[in-house]
């Protein structure tokens, strides 16, 4: 595969991603592990947790890997230059024109039944992402801790990513630790 055929194909993917990084799993395991079987399902889940984990952009990050994979350093640049061409020049165009259709009623109902859509994509996401987890006890000790955290406690996501990305890691290093010493 070229460069600017993968370009091209991230343009497409850019083009088609309403809703932001978290609709992106469905479109590349479409694209990529069914469709020209160069990246496995559970390669794309991974690539998707770590792009989460990083600063930015989780389309960006995810489609780096991706490119990166394929095409090395090059191939990663072309890949996150595709996915946010399309992007980019329809927000320079609607900011031209915003107040034009800030009102509009078919804009406006256009939008919703993307939001619709884009909650659906982000369902089969956490479906995707909870089928392939590693789930044992200490999976569900931190998920419902975390949930109970974000919606009652009410702390911020970032509190809650460091401070689970620090209690997974602790937990992990005692299971291992306790291997070592069986």
């Amino acid at each position: 595969m070229s460069l600017f055929r993968l370009f091209l194909i991230f343009v497409k993917i850019g083009a088609i991603l309403l809703g932001g990084g978290y609709v992106i799993l469905p479109i590349m395991q479409s694209e990529f592990a069914e469709k020209r079987e160069l990246v496995s399902k559970d390669e794309l889940v991974n690539y998707f947790a770590l792009a989460q984990s990083l600063p930015g952009i989780v389309a960006a990050n995810m489609t780096m890997f991706i490119g990166y994979k394929l095409k090395g350093k090059t191939g990663a640049l072309a890949a996150m230059f595709g996915v946010i061409f399309v992007p980019f020049w329809c927000i320079v165009l609607l900011a031209s024109v915003l107040n034009i259709f800030v009102n509009n009623t078919y804009v406006t109902g256009a939008l919703w039944g993307v939001g619709v859509a884009v909650l659906a994509l982000i369902l089969l996401t956490v479906r995707e992402m909870w089928q392939r987890s590693e789930r044992n006890l200490f999976f569900y000790f931190i998920f419902l801790v975390s949930f109970t955290a974000l919606m009652i406690f009410k702390l911020t996501p970032i509190q809650t990513i460091l401070i689970f990305s620090v209690l997974g890691v602790l937990i992990k290093f005692l299971q291992k630790k306790k291997e070592v010493n069986k």
